[in-house]
């Protein structure tokens, strides 16, 4: 069944958006809003993030390590002076969004959000209405151009420093190179910006564990390119200098108390955060 939300339209040349909402598949971003707790999701989703199990990618438990990790990144990013934030593949407001941390710490400070999935779009906007300083656009994370273009029209300003946050979405692109992508952010933004990502790397996952969790994803409509290792993440950070403590597991990244390393490992995801050098 499909739902009919509004007219379609194109967002640059290469990807084109679908203004429809498919009830009988799983979407990673309200998936990702049901296991944080959040009201922009349908039974399917929900099904499908049950399937997968507590201790891996895409469960409760991990969903809550991300959303503690973007927390500490935007923070350590907003004391670094970045006051201007582009929040990639963002999915649906919930508690702990990169724009309400930013505007405790600078009321000035500038959010947009970018998610292509309708029903995440139509809730941000409607959270979003009476807060002038964040605002969510709808569009392919991998139309750079398209992206770019309209966070400038949302007011983000890129001869500033800007962070791009890249979390938990990097590891959904199967269609195309990671790294160039990065890099073509990357290129568009002045010196001093910064890079946020997190991503899937199995510590402990066994062959067959990890494919269980994507065989879960090859259910929804962006089925993954799959886990890489510490190595391929600190790649993506090409041209930027890592803030300590580099790529380590979530929970590990300036936790506010001391954390156990190898309990961190468990959720299998890293996280890490670049300025750009020049």
């Amino acid at each position: 069944m499909r739902q009919d939300i509004s007219r379609r339209r194109r967002m640059g040349q290469r990807y084109e958006l679908d203004d429809t909402v498919d009830l009988d598949t799983p979407n990673i971003a309200r998936m990702y809003d049901y296991v944080l707790g959040g009201g922009a999701n349908f039974e399917i989703d929900r099904q499908a993030a049950e399937a997968i199990p507590a201790d891996m990618p895409g469960s409760r438990m991990w969903a809550q390590a991300n959303r503690a990790f973007v927390g500490r990144a935007v923070t350590a990013l907003c004391e670094l002076g970045i006051d201007q934030f582009l929040d990639l593949g963002s999915g649906a407001p919930t508690v702990g969004n990169p724009h309400e941390i930013a505007l405790r710490h600078n009321p000035n400070a500038r959010v947009v959000y970018v998610e292509r999935e309708l029903v995440a779009v139509e809730y941000a906007r409607i959270v979003l209405a009476d807060e002038p300083q964040a605002s969510m656009i709808r569009a392919d994370l991998r139309d750079v151009d398209g992206v770019l273009n309209a966070a400038s029209a949302a007011g983000i300003d890129f001869a500033r420093p800007v962070a791009i946050l890249a979390m938990a979405v990097l590891d959904l692109l199967e269609d195309i190179e990671p790294a160039e992508l990065v890099a073509a952010y990357r290129d568009a933004c002045s010196t001093g910006s910064a890079l946020g990502i997190s991503h899937a790397v199995a510590f402990t996952l066994t062959a067959e564990q990890q494919e269980r969790v994507l065989s879960v994803m090859r259910r929804t409509n962006t089925p993954g390119a799959g886990f890489k290792t510490v190595g391929d993440v600190t790649e993506l950070m090409h041209g930027y200098t890592l803030l300590e403590p580099g790529v380590v597991p979530l929970d590990a990244w300036r936790p506010a108390a001391e954390v156990d390393f190898e309990a961190a490992r468990r959720t299998n995801y890293v996280g890490a955060v670049g300025i750009k050098r020049s």
